[in-house]
C-alpha cells in the first residue's frame, strides 16, 4: 500500500460522506429503517493494511461494541498524555485493526428512492466497502456519517458490507479526552430506504418572545426532487406548505415556552408525499442580557439562569461508551431527581437519544464538539509545537466536526450552547470553527474554555476556579487580559465554571461554599461539576479496573474514577450533597420561623407542598402536611410551623423539625431541617465536663481497663491520627497532604501505654519525630456502665493540619450494624454532607461502607452522639457522647484500606476497627482543584470527649 492509499494518516474531511443533516430517530419517521445492531463477522490484526488480519470469526463481535471489551486488543486510559509518539500525521505502525463483516439485504420494495448506510459513531477512522467496492472513509470519531449505497446494491439482493475500524489514525490527535482509548462501531448502524420525494434535512428553529409571549417557527427544508412539504402544529392550528430552500418565519402565537423547569414540548409533523416526520418543538431564547452593572448575562426566555450542571461523559462499566437508551433514560432522571438542570457533553456529541431526553425532561445542554488535543498543552495558556489547532491544514477537518455536530443536533431546543471542544488551547482552526458556527446558528450562544482571551465567545469560562478567585470573578475585578479591549469585552461577559468540584473518591468538599459566591454574584451563573460517573471497568470477577490494569506503559491510574456515580451507577454519597445543594427551593431559619427562598427562574411555588415533621431524639412526635404559600421566582416568603408542630415542641430531648418540599410531580427536591431544642444524652449533665456526674466512681487505671474490657470483649485501644489518605489527599493531586503527612511520621505512630493512679496514659510518637500525641484516659463507674473521659492533646510542633484526632478501638467482636443518633444517612466530612440531616438511622457495616473504585478514607458518620454497636453474637454496646462526634465503624483496619488498591482487594479480618473521631479534616477536591477551605482544615490542637459506654444482649 502506498503512502497515498494511507487514509488513516490523511489530514483530510470524511471520503464520500453524505452532507450533514438533523437527526431523526427511526421510529419517527414513516420511512423504512433496518436496524443493523447485533452479531457482526470479525477479524483482528495490528497491521492498518489489513496484510495480518486473522480469518474471519462468525457472529464473533457485537454491534455497538468495543473491540478491548470483547476479547480484541487491551483499553488504555490516559487523561493528557497520548499513548503512542508524536509524530502527526503519522501513527504507529502496531496499529490495532479490526473487520467487521456482514451481509445485508436489500428489501425489494426499496425499488425507487436512495439506500443510504448511517454510522452513529465509529472510533477512530472507518473505511467502508459494499461488496470489495470502497464506498468512503469516515473520521470523526463521536460523530454520524451516511454513505449512499444506491449504486451498489440492488433491490431484493443480498451484499457484502465490511467495515475496516483503525483504533489510531490522524484523528487520534484531535481526539485525546480525558477517557479509555476504545476503538470499534460503539454506536447504532442503520440502512435506511430514502423515498423519491423525501425530506432530505430540515431546520425547525422555534423561537419565543419573552415580552410578547409569542412564539415564531423559522423553519428550512431540503427534499428529493424538488417536493413540497406540509408542516402542521395541530395545537397551534398551524399548518404551512414549504418548499424547499426557501426558509420562512411563521408566527405562531401564544404558546408555553420550553425551559428546564416546565420543558413544554409541541407536537408537529412535517410530510411530503413519500415520507411523515414527527417533530417536537420547545419554543425558547437563549440569549444575553443585560446586567445592572453594565455586564451581560445569560438567560433564557427572558431569565438569567443558574446552571447547576454536571460533565457527563458517556459510560457503561461493561460496554464503555457504547450506551443504551436504558442508560441514558436511568441518567437523566437521576440527573432530575438530583436538581441537576443542565449537562454539558464532555467532550464530544454524545447519542443524538439522549439530547431527545434532555429536551423532555428539561435539561440544558452544552453540546461540545469532539475536539481535545490535551497532549500538546504544557499549561492552561501554552501549547507545544505542533497542536493540531494551529495548523493550517486541520482547519478544514474541524470545521467539518462542528458542522457535523450542529447540522445533527440543531433541532434541539435543550441545546442552548456550541462548544468547539476541550482543552486544546488557542488556534485558528478553533477560531475558524466559532467563526462558522455563529454564522451558522446565530439563534445559540458559544463556548470554549480553552482561549482566555475568550475572542469569540459568550462566556468567560474557567475550570476549578478556586473560591476566592471566584468571589473575584463575581466582583469583575479578576486579573486582566494584556489587551484592553479583550479585557473589557471579557470583564463584560458571564461566567461559568465549566468544570469544577472534581469529584474524585471522597467529596467533593467545598459545594456549599461554591453555591453561596454563585449567589452573591449575579456574573457567577453556576457551572458543571466534574464529573457524572466513574469510568471504571468491570473485570471478569466483577472488579472495577482502572489506568495500568491492562498493562499499558503510560497510563493515569484511577483518575478515571471522578464521578458522582460509582461504576455500577450507585449514587455516591456527594450525588446526596449535590442534590441538597442544587436544590431550587430551600428553607433558611431565623429563630423559629422557616423563610421559603424560591431560586427557580420560571416556577412559583403554589402547587408544591411542605411536609413538617418533628422528631425528638430521632422519633417522629408529630407530622403535618400544607401547601406551599405562592412565592415568585427569586422570591421568599416567611412562614411559621402548623400548629400541630408547634404544639409539640415541649419536650425533655433534642427536638428537631424537618420540613421536605415536594413538587407537583410528588419529587422531593429539598429536605431542610432545623434544631429547635438541644438536650445532652440520658446520662450527662453539666458536671459531666469536666468532671464526673454526681454518683459516679472513680476508677483506677486497671480497673478502668477491665472494665472496657467487659464491655468490648478483647480489643485495643489506637489513638489514631491518620487515615487512609483519599484520592484529594494523594500524589496526583494539587494539595498533596498525604506525602507531607508520612514525612512527619502521622502513619506510623508508635504508643507507649502506662497505668498511673486514676488514668491510663498513651504517648503516641513516631521515630525521628520531636512531637507526640498524649491521650489521657479516664473512667467512672455509673449505674448504667462505664462514663470514659478521653482527653487528646500534643507535645512539641505538631504537624498542621492533620488527617484525624480520633481513638480506634479494635475489638475481637464482629460487629454487624450500627444504629445512630447524628447525620445521615450517609457518611459526613466537615466540607461534605450537605444532603444528610440530623436523626436516628440503621445500617449494617457492609452498607456504611463506601466503594469507591481506590480504597480510602470512607464512612465515617458525624455529628453522633449516641451509638448502638450490634454484634453477630447478639451483644449490644451502646455508646453516648456528651458532644457531637464522628464515628466509623469497619471490618477493616485504616492501614488496610491504605494498602489496597482496589475496592476488591479488601479483606475482612475478622475483627471490628471503631473509630470515634473527635476531629476530622475535610476532604476538599484537590485531585483537580482548590484543597480544603481553611474552615474545614483540623489543626493540632487539645480535644475532649465523654463517652457513656453500656452493653446489653439483643432482644
Amino acid at each position: 500500500m502506498t503512502p497515498q492509499d494511507a487514509y488513516w494518516e490523511q489530514t483530510r474531511v470524511p471520503e464520500g460522506v453524505l452532507p450533514a443533516r438533523a437527526w431523526v430517530r427511526p421510529d419517527a419517521t414513516s420511512a423504512d429503517a433496518v436496524e443493523l445492531d447485533g452479531p457482526w463477522d470479525f477479524a483482528f490484526g495490528h497491521a492498518a493494511d489489513g496484510s495480518d488480519l486473522s480469518p474471519f470469526v462468525a457472529d464473533a463481535i457485537t454491534v455497538p461494541g468495543h473491540w478491548q471489551l470483547q476479547g480484541y486488543g487491551r483499553p488504555a486510559y490516559t487523561n493528557v498524555e497520548y499513548p503512542f509518539p508524536l509524530d502527526p500525521p503519522h501513527v504507529p505502525s502496531r496499529n490495532p485493526t479490526g473487520e467487521y463483516r456482514r451481509t445485508i439485504g436489500i428489501p425489494e420494495h426499496w425499488d425507487s428512492g436512495r439506500v443510504v448506510l448511517r454510522f452513529e459513531g465509529v472510533d477512530s477512522c472507518a473505511r467502508v466497502c459494499v461488496d470489495g467496492r470502497r464506498v468512503g472513509v469516515l473520521t470523526g470519531s463521536r460523530l454520524p456519517g451516511e454513505f449512499d449505497l444506491t449504486d451498489l446494491v440492488t433491490p431484493g439482493g443480498r451484499h457484502e458490507l465490511t467495515v475496516r475500524v483503525h483504533q489510531w489514525s490522524v484523528g487520534s490527535y484531535v481526539e485525546d479526552q480525558d477517557m479509555w482509548w476504545l476503538s470499534g462501531i460503539f454506536r447504532p448502524v442503520l440502512l435506511l430506504h430514502r423515498p423519491a420525494g423525501c425530506v432530505v434535512d430540515h431546520e425547525a428553529a422555534a423561537d419565543y418572545d419573552p415580552v410578547t409571549g409569542e412564539g415564531h417557527l423559522d423553519v428550512l427544508i431540503t427534499t428529493a426532487d424538488g417536493a413540497t412539504a406540509e408542516l402542521t402544529v395541530q395545537e397551534l392550528g398551524l399548518s404551512r406548505t414549504l418548499v424547499p430552500g426557501q426558509r420562512v418565519r411563521l408566527p405562531a402565537g401564544p404558546v408555553e415556552p420550553w425551559s428546564a423547569e416546565r420543558p413544554r414540548l409541541y407536537d408537529a409533523t412535517l410530510a411530503t408525499p413519500s415520507e411523515r416526520i414527527s417533530l417536537r418543538l420547545g419554543f425558547r431564547r437563549v440569549e444575553l442580557t443585560d446586567d445592572r452593572d453594565g455586564g451581560r448575562l445569560i438567560s433564557v426566555n427572558g431569565n438569567p439562569v443558574m446552571f447547576r450542571g454536571v460533565n457527563r461523559h458517556e459510560w457503561d462499566l461493561r460496554r464503555g461508551r457504547a450506551v443504551d437508551e436504558a442508560v441514558m433514560r436511568a441518567d437523566v432522571r437521576l440527573m432530575k431527581d438530583s436538581n441537576v438542570n443542565a449537562v454539558r457533553t464532555s467532550h464530544y456529541p454524545p447519542h443524538p437519544r439522549f439530547l431527545e431526553l434532555c429536551d423532555e425532561a428539561g435539561l440544558y445542554v452544552v453540546d461540545e464538539c469532539d475536539l481535545e488535543t490535551h497532549g500538546y498543552i504544557e499549561d492552561a495558556c501554552t501549547t507545544r509545537p505542533g497542536n493540531p489547532v494551529t495548523l493550517p491544514e486541520w482547519t478544514d477537518p474541524l470545521v467539518d466536526r462542528m458542522r457535523r455536530m450542529i447540522e445533527r443536533d440543531k433541532n434541539r431546543p435543550s441545546v442552548l450552547f456550541w462548544s468547539a471542544g476541550n482543552e486544546s488551547g488557542a488556534g485558528a482552526a478553533v477560531d475558524a470553527m466559532l467563526r462558522w458556527g455563529r454564522e451558522r446558528d446565530p439563534s445559540r450562544l458559544f463556548l470554549y474554555e480553552g482561549d482566555k482571551s475568550s475572542r469569540l465567545v459568550d462566556a468567560y469560562c474557567l475550570m476549578y476556579p478556586r473560591h476566592e478567585a471566584l468571589r473575584a470573578i463575581g466582583r469583575r475585578a479578576d486579573p486582566g487580559h494584556p489587551d484592553a479591549a479583550t479585557d473589557r469585552r471579557r470583564r463584560a461577559l458571564p461566567f461559568l465554571a465549566i468544570e469544577y468540584a472534581h469529584a474524585m473518591g471522597a467529596g467533593p468538599g467545598g459545594l456549599s461554599e461554591y453555591r453561596d459566591i454563585f449567589e452573591a454574584h449575579p456574573r457567577c451563573q453556576g457551572g458543571f461539576i466534574w464529573e457524572w460517573s466513574d469510568q471504571a471497568i468491570e473485570g471478569p470477577g466483577g472488579e472495577w479496573l482502572y489506568g495500568g490494569d491492562f498493562g499499558e506503559v503510560l497510563h493515569d491510574g484511577n483518575f478515571i474514577a471522578d464521578g458522582l456515580l460509582l461504576p455500577d451507577r450507585t449514587p455516591s454519597p456527594a450525588l446526596a450533597d449535590v442534590r441538597a445543594v442544587f436544590a431550587p427551593v430551600r428553607v433558611e431559619w431565623r429563630e423559629d420561623r422557616a423563610v421559603l427562598v424560591n431560586r427557580h427562574e420560571v416556577l412559583d411555588l403554589a402547587g408544591f407542598t411542605l411536609r413538617w415533621r418533628l422528631e425528638e431524639d430521632g422519633r417522629a412526635v408529630a407530622s403535618r402536611s400544607a401547601p406551599c404559600p405562592r412565592a415568585a421566582p427569586g422570591t421568599s416568603v416567611t412562614l411559621g410551623a402548623p400548629p400541630e408542630i408547634i404544639d409539640a415542641y415541649a419536650g425533655t430531648g433534642t427536638r428537631v423539625v424537618h420540613v421536605d418540599i415536594v413538587d407537583p410531580h410528588g419529587r422531593t427536591v429539598s429536605r431542610n431541617w432545623h434544631v429547635v431544642a438541644s438536650a445532652p444524652p440520658p446520662g450527662f449533665g453539666a458536671a459531666t465536663r469536666p468532671g464526673a456526674p454526681e454518683g459516679a466512681d472513680g476508677l483506677a487505671g486497671g480497673e478502668l481497663l477491665g472494665l472496657l474490657r467487659s464491655l468490648l470483649g478483647p480489643h485495643r485501644l489506637v489513638p489514631r491520627l491518620w487515615r487512609a489518605p483519599v484520592d484529594n489527599e494523594r500524589a496526583f493531586s494539587g494539595d498533596p497532604l498525604e506525602a507531607a503527612w508520612r514525612k512527619a511520621g502521622v502513619h506510623r505512630l508508635e504508643h507507649e501505654q502506662r497505668v498511673a493512679g486514676g488514668s491510663v496514659r498513651i504517648r503516641s510518637a513516631a521515630a525521628g519525630q520531636t512531637w507526640a500525641l498524649i491521650t489521657r484516659l479516664t473512667g467512672h463507674r455509673v449505674d448504667e456502665g462505664l462514663l470514659l473521659g478521653v482527653d487528646m492533646s500534643f507535645e512539641g510542633p505538631a504537624p498542621t493540619p492533620l488527617p484525624r484526632i480520633a481513638l480506634d478501638v479494635v475489638t475481637e467482636e464482629r460487629i454487624d450494624a450500627l444504629e445512630w443518633y447524628g447525620l445521615g444517612p450517609h457518611e459526613s466530612y466537615p466540607d461534605t454532607g450537605q444532603g444528610n440531616t440530623l436523626g436516628r438511622f440503621s445500617a449494617t457495616v457492609d452498607a456504611l461502607q463506601t466503594r469507591y473504585v481506590h480504597p480510602q478514607e470512607n464512612g465515617e458518620r458525624a455529628g453522633v452522639t449516641r451509638a448502638a454497636l450490634t454484634s453477630v453474637s447478639g451483644r449490644v454496646v451502646e455508646v453516648r457522647a456528651d458532644r457531637p462526634i464522628g464515628l466509623a465503624v469497619r471490618p477493616w483496619s485504616s492501614e488496610e484500606l491504605t494498602r489496597a488498591a482496589h475496592t476488591h482487594e479488601l479483606r475482612p479480618d475478622g475483627r471490628t476497627h471503631i473509630t470515634f473521631a473527635l476531629a476530622t479534616h475535610g476532604v476538599g477536591s484537590a485531585s483537580c482543584g482548590p484543597g480544603v477551605l481553611p474552615a474545614h482544615q483540623l489543626a493540632a490542637g487539645p480535644q475532649s470527649v465523654r463517652l457513656l459506654l453500656t452493653r446489653r444482649e439483643r432482644p
